[in-house]
């Protein structure tokens, strides 16, 4: 990884921490999220995984309001996406347990 690539990692980090943890205090069953990259094909490249307890959770959730909030984090930071919704997916911690007993590396 080249040293600017490492210093937009760090800064998407930051981002989507910030993004998470606004996430989480909603109390919607949101749990955590994660991220993809390849920097050789940024920003269209950037793949971000929601993660929440529950498929009904997940049902629930306004998932136009996670990526508008995700977007806005990433936009902070100078990333513009086009649309945020190619960039974000949904997953749960029931999905990954029924079909990966849990493993979450084996699933992503």
């Amino acid at each position: 990884m080249r040293k600017s690539d490492k210093k937009k990692e760090n800064a998407i980090i930051r981002a989507l921490t910030q993004a998470c943890e606004i996430a989480k205090d909603r109390g919607d069953g949101f749990e955590w999220l994660t991220h993809f990259v390849d920097y050789e094909r940024f920003p269209q490249s950037l793949q971000v995984v929601c993660v929440y307890s529950t498929n009904e959770q997940l049902a629930r959730t306004d998932r136009g309001e996670i990526c508008s909030l995700i977007q806005t984090s990433l936009a902070s930071i100078n990333i513009q996406l086009g649309n945020i919704r190619k960039h974000v997916s949904f997953d749960t911690e029931e999905n990954c347990e029924r079909d990966n007993n849990g493993d979450w590396n084996k699933r992503l």
